[in-house]
């Protein structure tokens, strides 16, 4: 990716194995033909105070010249339902259906639609321009016809809306009445209007929910007039009905004597999945297209139960926004196989023309029947997902205030504000304002690059991500030990098994994100006698599953706490891919510190610092990992990540929140600045000194301890870390620290629990203070009562 952005791409996979097919998809704008070759990707930050972009080029894959063209992509979520039958509107037609809308006033929004095949007839039950519900009916001359009611739309609320047309007097009836009990009494519209008599078309297309029909591309239906909100209860009328049994037609269950003449579909069916499906009588099950959100409160909410898995009933909704995306969709301009004895690593496909670029990432794991390394660096690809495309640094205008400094925009910012299309992060929200909680691998994802992921300017390089991780590939590369390449995916793929052959495994930078099969398969290796190296910071902090039927997609659903920009609405906390309460792992009594030894703490982006070694480090069971490095060396003053080892997003030691009793906090960060302050979920009450130079909480800290198996985990507790590998060309402290663990890792003599520990709640040992220490307690106190963790 370059100044000019004119050439995007993505691949069909993100992880792949040597003799696999891998397909392109490529949209130009503006250049006749581009450049294509496959790279190995060995370091992807071109700071030039470190290694610099170091790549080199798979040979066994031919370049290749191609001609380019421009590709669309259809954003926004809707339901197509196929057509019941030739729908006569000459024998009348009712559409209703009980409606949340979230943006009345965008304009035309289409809630129901049918239309003729051959494009000559529709019925809409649409949003007009005014707000208001309108019907809208076109006949074969291809003249339209519209009734309104004149009322506009409250944003938020629940409505039953319904029109039914009488081709016999030409009358319309129009329902607009709210649920809520005091709207209903003032704001209850009921009107009669007048259209043309016998108006006439057989509508013989399907029924599309939130949409009407556009046409098709590349065999995929595309809607217009998109709405944002709720809809349940979605009913279509073969005669034109009247007020009150459009209300008998608006109950869950179908009047017996209404069936033959409607088509009904029930939306609390099949939650976990895409599908939509028809109550007996004329219905057909549809489909869902581009991820609207399930497992949302439905107009008979009570709130007595928060979970959709136990009463599926109240949960009878689909929440779908103009601004969704599963699948870009695009064709596939060229293809690459990958040769069968392509070595696991990081790589990615290079595109170039007229002078830009974009790199397509692709992680290759090692071959089924092939050997397996020692150490395997599993990709955080989920968090990759959770931030793809993300727009903060443009829509949020608190980023400059919770960094201190100036946003740096980067070319692909800009093409994303211009081309909403491809998608936001689950850090956005949608153009209604709600949270975004699906993410998606099948379009372009412009910050999941090389060199990306940097958006602040000021003191120093604010790189994370998929770039911030080469910077552990590259001392990988260098240590010359042999190791392979996983991914999230093939995490949750494969669990406990994908591990089992490897004796060290190394995280990224950020793992933020985590499903339950994945934290399944660090603890099964740890416990198993495996070694982890958590090189990261906020790790395993957010609950996330992946769509056993949409393969590429994670969901996440922000709870009652931890660091958010949104939050999910009451009763909609529960994943509906999996049945699972979402939110931070330490709400399910699965924190990081359990895993790992340390937690999210606090977050800052202004400079990174450095770690002083403390009375732990001294421990015989630790002499392996300071080989090398003296007492009072500062740990970590120099990096190519805001100018130190601790920074960005830093985790904290913590027992009252499930450190391993016996773990040794080796050193600890400190002289962080005001704008790292102590995350939301540690603080009953908000407070004026939660920030870095007054919390002592407030600090990274590196921690070691023995698993039961004879395994051992190492936890550096920042992000930052990584980007001080390098510092003197990997001759410093930082690399000097990670190298002595890796090769003591590397070993097959297993690490032995220690002896009996004392039943102290924290370590006095591990603060800077006692004054720290004392505080430390408190916090610790305060935090158990908060999280619920048992003592």
């Amino acid at each position: 990716m370059t100044r000019t952005q004119v050439i995007v791409a993505y691949a069909s996979h993100l992880s792949a194995a040597p003799g696999d097919r891998v397909s392109c998809m490529v949209s130009c704008f503006g250049p006749d033909e581009y450049e294509t070759r496959l790279v190995r990707v060995l370091h992807g930050d071109p700071n030039p105070a470190g290694p610099g972009a170091r790549y080199e080029p798979v040979t066994e894959v031919p370049a290749q010249r191609l001609p380019g063209r421009s590709q669309a992509i259809h954003s926004g979520s809707f339901a197509v339902l196929p057509s019941p039958g030739p729908w006569r509107l000459a024998d009348g037609i009712t559409l209703q259906a009980n409606i949340w809308p979230t943006t009345p006033a965008k304009g035309r929004q289409a809630v129901l639609s049918i239309a003729a095949t051959t494009g000559r007839g529709s019925a809409q039950l649409r949003i007009g321009p005014a707000g208001d519900l309108e019907l809208r009916l076109v006949g074969p001359a291809g003249a339209a016809h519209v009734a309104a009611t004149g009322i506009p739309l409250l944003e938020r609320q629940w409505y039953l809306v319904a029109a039914a047309y009488d081709p016999v007097t030409g009358e319309v009836v129009l329902v607009q009445e709210p649920h809520d009990d005091v709207l209903r009494a003032r704001s209850t519209c009921r009107v009669t209007r007048q259209l043309p008599l016998g108006l006439a078309a057989d509508l013989d297309g399907p029924l599309l929910l939130a949409g009407s029909h556009a046409g098709e591309c590349r065999g995929r239906v595309v809607a217009a007039h998109l709405y944002n909100g709720k809809i349940e209860r979605p009913r279509l009328g073969e005669v034109a009905l009247d007020a009150d049994d459009i209300r008998r037609l608006a109950a869950a269950e179908i009047p017996a004597d209404l069936t033959d003449r409607t088509a009904a579909w029930d939306l609390s069916r099949d939650i976990a999945t895409q599908q939509v499906r028809a109550h007996p009588g004329r219905g057909r099950d549809g489909v869902l297209v581009n991820l609207p959100t399930r497992a949302v409160t439905g107009s008979n909410w009570t709130g007595q139960e928060m979970c959709w898995r136990h009463r599926p009933e109240e949960y009878g909704a689909v929440h779908f926004h103009d601004d969704d995306l599963y699948d870009a969709g695009w064709e596939a301009d060229f293809d690459i196989d990958l040769p069968p004895a392509l070595p696991s690593g990081v790589y990615a496909v290079h595109l170039t023309a007229e002078g830009a670029e974009d790199h397509i990432p692709l992680f290759v794991r090692p071959a089924p029947d092939a050997e397996r390394a020692p150490v395997a660096f599993v990709a955080p690809t989920a968090s990759y997902l959770a931030y793809a495309n993300e727009h903060m640094v443009v829509d949020a205008p608190l980023v400059q205030l919770v960094t201190d400094q100036v946003p740096v925009l980067q070319p692909g910012d800009l093409f994303l504000t211009e081309h909403r299309e491809y998608g936001g992060s689950t850090y956005d929200t949608h153009s209604d304002g709600s949270g975004i909680c699906h993410s998606s691998r099948l379009r372009p994802i412009l910050n999941m690059r090389p060199g990306t992921g940097s958006w602040l300017g000021g003191s120093g390089s604010a790189l994370w991500q998929f770039a911030a991780d080469t910077h552990i590939i590259d001392w990988l590369t260098r240590s010359g030990v042999p190791f392979d390449v996983l991914t999230d995916e093939d995490l949750h793929a494969g669990g406990p098994e994908a591990l089992a052959p490897y004796r060290v495994v190394v995280t990224g930078t950020h793992p933020e994100y985590t499903s339950q099969r994945m934290r399944d398969a660090y603890e099964a290796h740890t416990r198993g006698g495996g070694r982890l190296m958590y090189l990261g910071g906020n790790g395993f902090y957010w609950r996330i599953s992946f769509p056993e039927d949409l393969p590429g997609v994670l969901e996440i659903r922000r709870t009652e706490s931890g660091t958010r920009t949104w939050a999910a609405r009451p009763g909609e906390y529960f994943h509906a891919s999996s049945g699972e309460y979402g939110g931070l792992w330490v709400r399910a009594g699965a924190s990081p510190q359990r895993l790992v030894g340390v937690g999210f703490a606090a977050q800052g982006f202004d400079i990174s610092s450095y770690y002083l070694r403390g009375p732990d480090s001294f421990d015989p069971r630790v002499g392996f990992v300071f080989d090398g490095v003296g007492a009072d060396e500062r740990i970590g003053d120099f990096g190519l990540i805001g100018g130190g080892a601790a920074g960005l997003e830093i985790d904290r030691h913590d027992v009252a929140l499930g450190s391993p009793p016996h773990s040794l906090v080796l050193a600890s960060s400190v002289g962080h600045t005001d704008t790292y302050m102590l995350t939301l979920e540690e603080m009953l009450a908000n407070r004026p000194t939660s920030t870095g130079t007054q919390d002592p909480l407030v600090r990274a800290d590196l921690v070691f301890f023995e698993t039961a198996g004879g395994g051992a985990v190492f936890s550096t507790g920042s992000i930052a870390w990584a980007g001080s590998l390098s510092h003197a060309g990997y001759d410093n402290n930082v690399a000097r620290i990670t190298g002595n663990v890796l090769r003591r890792f590397l070993e097959p003599a297993p690490f032995p629990l220690p002896g009996a520990v004392s039943g102290r709640r924290d370590a006095p040992s591990t603060s800077p203070t006692s004054q720290q220490s004392d505080d430390h307690q408190r916090s610790q106190s305060a935090t158990a009562r908060l999280q619920g963790v048992p003592e």
